[in-house]
């Protein structure tokens, strides 16, 4: 089944009386209930899901609302689901990953906003998951990607290095998450909302300590004027107004200047964009002329491995990257036994000058390690 070309200008309207009942009918008798996607939205907000994460779920929502010519889900079930997720497969050839996000979407649409729960999904055509192992860079090539940055995306990216943050995790951080002294972070709401205790390395500390100096007088001149606010998770903001503008609260990485909240009227100072350090980081690859794929977060897979390199335990590298699981971490075991000098290709023997009986009978034989 194709998808329907509709254009998607009137997704967010309402639904008919016929189609949902919390929309007034044709004749405009009755409230006019919220459109659709606002409620998504409003059912995401209320769970705490990450906002990347409510962004893509309304977008799936609305290919798949357009997926079936514009009908309301509620009148759609189990088959039109199984036709959409097999279109993605067969027709787009979307990644497994992406295909269960537009999966986990509709799941939430169903049982969170229609409070329709689905029966069991049968028939779907399945992308297949496969088993990659992550890109790593040497401390070499670490060392030389480092070295072509500067400015806040340099600190950045060591901190992704040095103490395995995820990207958002290092923008997100605020004054108070971070104890010099002990060279501890305090990573708050991280992918799953849980909070854990990671590595600040020792060679950030005076870079850190310059930057926040210049930038707690720039906050202080700020709030002399009456800014230097910043938005405050959950209703802190409601319940102690005077914590927008606290030092503590302060992004360690802000952005250049302020926004305007339309909503109230007021300018906000948000954290450097995710885009911005990702660029510079794309760039420094570039000049570097290193010759693999590297993004921010292999500086991420790069300290995982290079920590079991060095004979870390991997509980203690899953503690530190915030694994639910032991086995998502074993990826970074798996890839210490992709060969290297502990396995002696049978190649290398024929390389070079031909060897004679004599020197092959005093070369001592190829050592294997066994790998589980």
């Amino acid at each position: 089944m194709r998808p329907c070309q509709h254009s998607n200008q009137s997704i967010d309207r309402p639904f008919t009386a016929a189609e949902s009942l919390s929309h007034r009918d044709p004749g405009g008798r009755g409230p006019r209930g919220p459109k659709l996607l606002d409620r998504v939205r409003m059912a995401a907000r209320a769970v705490h899901l990450a906002r990347s994460t409510e962004r893509a779920y309304v977008s799936w929502i609305r290919q798949y609302i357009l997926f079936h010519g514009k009908r309301h889900p509620s009148t759609l079930r189990e088959p039109a689901v199984n036709d959409f997720l097999t279109s993605l497969a067969v027709e787009r050839h979307v990644a497994a990953s992406t295909q269960n996000q537009a999966l986990a979407a509709l799941l939430f649409l169903y049982d969170s906003v229609l409070h329709e729960p689905l029966e069991r999904l049968e028939e779907v055509v399945r992308a297949r998951r496969p088993k990659r192992l992550p890109s790593v860079l040497t401390q070499e090539e670490v060392a030389v990607l480092l070295d072509a940055l500067d400015g806040d995306a340099s600190t950045v990216a060591t901190l992704l290095y040095g103490a395995g943050l995820r990207l958002a995790e290092a923008l997100h951080l605020r004054v108070k998450n971070l104890d010099i002294a002990r060279r501890q972070i305090v990573i708050r709401e991280a992918k799953g909302n849980k909070d854990r205790i990671g590595v600040l390395p020792k060679c950030l500390e005076t870079v850190l300590s310059d930057s926040l100096e210049r930038w707690r007088a720039e906050h202080a001149a700020a709030v002399s004027r009456g800014a230097g606010r910043v938005r405050l998770p959950t209703a802190l903001a409601r319940k102690y107004p005077s914590l927008e503008t606290e030092w503590s609260w302060q992004w360690v990485f802000p952005a250049a200047k302020d926004y305007f909240d339309r909503t109230d009227g007021r300018h906000y100072r948000h954290h450097v964009h995710e885009s911005t350090i990702q660029r510079a980081v794309r760039e420094a690859v570039r000049r570097s002329k290193i010759p693999k794929r590297a993004t921010c977060h292999t500086l991420r897979h790069s300290f995982a491995t290079h920590l079991l390199e060095a004979g870390y335990d991997i509980r203690t590298v899953q503690e530190l990257l915030g694994h639910n699981d032991v086995r998502t971490t074993m990826i970074y075991a798996h890839v210490l036994n992709r060969g290297g000098p502990l396995i002696q290709s049978p190649a290398d023997r024929l390389c070079g000058p031909r060897l004679t009986r004599t020197n092959a009978a005093e070369t001592p034989p190829a050592t294997f390690r066994r790998i589980t």
